[in-house]
């Protein structure tokens, strides 16, 4: 079973479980340290490893009015801020093989995104920094076609492989997760996270931006859980009705611990060494 470590950070399905949180897109300063220091706490006081995640640009947009971010000037100084202050990992996603190298200077994992997962230029670039790799699964993939993209990473010389799943599609603007799936992935030792929050998605739901079913983060975290995974990657806000992204998706800031505290319990009884199935 691999094991990828971020500082002191262990990610793997045997290991305890692990939350990536926080924001869907960065939307100023002060929110983001906010944020990301709250989520420190709560996952602090509940003794969940946490890996601050927040995207600086937004690339893949419905729409043209779409919000897409600050950009990656002044988001490496908000991420250089959030790391000054906090001292927490931080991941977040590329989607050009220019930005790569000003962002693997401030960053832990370098996050591919679903529709560029087999953009083969791209993953060979973001190897060579070395750094782990969270490659989210896309949605047109099948689970044993992971297997390819395992290779392509491994071939550039970085085996620092996380993978996420985030639902296939499903019809038109639906998304269903596949637990049978997330175990194939499984069988092939890598740690497994899964996107809770775009898993939620309803792509293209409001015409112009997509929907979501927030309501059911739970229940998808929990079921997740129960399969003995690396960990789930949760976003938050405080007021998602008024998200510059994907606000029908995110979790509640205030409702966060509540959730946790059940992933943690589970997560805990599934990977005791009592535990017999």
């Amino acid at each position: 079973m691999k094991t990828i470590k971020v500082k002191d950070i262990k990610l793997s399905n045997n290991s305890p479980i692990i939350v990536i949180a926080g924001l869907n897109v960065l939307e100023d300063k002060s929110m983001a340290i906010d944020v990301a220091r709250e989520l420190k706490e709560i996952t602090y006081n509940n003794n969940v490893p946490f890996i601050f995640k927040a995207s600086f640009d937004k690339a893949n947009r419905s729409s043209i009015e779409s919000y897409r971010g600050p950009g990656i000037k002044n988001s490496i100084q908000i991420f250089e801020a959030i790391k000054k202050e906090l001292d927490i990992p931080i991941i977040t996603d590329i989607h050009e093989e220019g930005q790569i190298k000003e962002i693997s200077e401030v960053v832990d994992i370098i996050q591919i995104p679903a529709f560029l997962c087999r953009q083969t230029d791209l993953i060979n670039a973001a190897c060579q920094t070395q750094l782990p790799l969270n490659i989210k699964k896309g949605q047109f993939l099948s689970p044993s076609q992971m297997q390819n993209i395992i290779d392509k990473c491994k071939s550039f010389g970085n085996d620092n492989i996380i993978l996420c799943e985030r639902g296939s599609s499903f019809g038109y603007d639906n998304l269903v997760v596949d637990f049978l799936g997330i175990s194939k992935q499984k069988s092939y030792s890598y740690p497994i996270i899964l996107d809770v929050t775009h898993s939620l998605q309803l792509p293209g739901g409001r015409g112009s931006s997509a929907g979501g079913r927030s309501h059911q983060a739970e229940d998808l975290a929990l079921a997740a859980t129960a399969l003995s995974i690396s960990g789930l990657f949760i976003e938050v806000h405080p007021d998602p009705d008024k998200a510059l992204c994907d606000g029908p998706s995110a979790t509640k800031l205030e409702d966060f611990e509540k959730m946790l505290k059940k992933i943690k319990m589970l997560d805990d009884l599934v990977k005791s060494n009592n535990f017999i199935f």
